[in-house]
């Protein structure tokens, strides 16, 4: 199927693709999984920037599947956005409500307009979010549209796998990895589960995610079980639910400097308090905080 025909297709994709310099996560700004992220700047990351140093022999080449799986909220989304970054990759956002069409055969070009658009501007990844919605286990009750446009994707991304100065990769994401087709996980042979935050990396998450809204600093307070803040409880929070403490922290803050009569600079808003019991009344309100998200899970 050549370009000019699936021009229409394209431009149906091109809405969700993103310029990695508009991609405003890295690495840096992921608390914990250190480990992970390393394995994925060999595997993936250092590859797609710098293909002349895996030009050398099949084994050499960058990978051209990987999945992420872990229960929601974990950051999963957020790490793929984050490989797009670090990689100077475009991140093309596949849904499958996109793909899709009431027209019979429709879908078919779409896929396929997918990967010619990632050929087309690659380095590129395509993202693949709840997978297992799109290219779960084969069944005798799936449409015959749908199972169409699984082949058409499998048979593409076969292509891609073969041309080893293609520098186009699948990362795919799921909360169900056993709900997977087993000849999707063939062409996914580097899988990464993406867990529920351990204590450190929680701390972590907390430090990161506070330096990026540009509140107060944690510190060590965090690794202080006298001072620090508490975040062990019935149930351990994901990613998700510490951002969510922090971003209720930052509205809680420019709240209290409304009522006190402060100005709305941003430098006095987000100014680190100088006085001890300030700070220390701001990280009791953090702690506080949550202990109310605990309970409410």
């Amino acid at each position: 199927m050549t370009g000019d025909n699936l021009l229409h297709f394209k431009d149906v994709i091109a809405c969700n693709v993103i310029n990695p310099d508009h991609i405003g996560v890295e690495f840096d700004s992921i608390g914990g999984l250190e480990t992970i992220k390393q394995s994925l700047y060999e595997l993936v990351i250092l590859p797609l920037r710098r293909p002349e140093l895996f030009s050398y022999g099949r084994l050499l080449g960058p990978q051209k599947g990987v999945l992420l799986y872990g229960p929601p909220g974990t950051g999963k989304t957020m790490l793929a956005k984050a490989i797009a970054k670090e990689s100077g990759a475009v991140f093309i956002n596949v849904r499958i409500s996109d793909l899709m069409s009431k027209w019979f055969g429709d879908a078919q070009k779409l896929v396929a307009a997918v990967f010619s658009l990632a050929y087309k501007l690659q380095p590129a990844i395509i993202f693949i979010d709840e997978v297992d919605s799109f290219l779960g286990q084969r069944r005798t009750t799936d449409h015959e549209a749908l199972t169409n446009m699984k082949t058409e994707f499998m048979a593409l991304w076969d292509g891609f796998t073969t041309d080893h100065n293609a520098r186009v990769m699948v990362l795919a994401a799921t909360n169900r990895p056993s709900e997977l087709d087993e000849a999707i996980l063939r062409r996914l042979p580097q899988a990464f589960e993406i867990g529920i935050p351990d204590r450190k990396e929680r701390a972590q998450i907390l430090k990161s995610s506070a330096n990026k809204q540009r509140i107060f600093p944690i510190r060590d307070l965090l690794d202080d079980e006298k001072k620090g803040i508490k975040t062990n409880g019935p149930r351990a929070l994901s990613q998700a639910d510490l951002e969510k403490v922090v971003l209720t922290t930052k509205k809680t803050r420019v709240a209290a400097s409304e009522y006190s009569g402060l100005s709305s600079s941003e430098s006095e808003v987000w100014s680190v308090p100088r006085e001890t019991d300030d700070y220390q009344a701001a990280i009791s309100g953090l702690s506080k905080i949550v202990v109310s998200q605990i309970m409410s899970l």
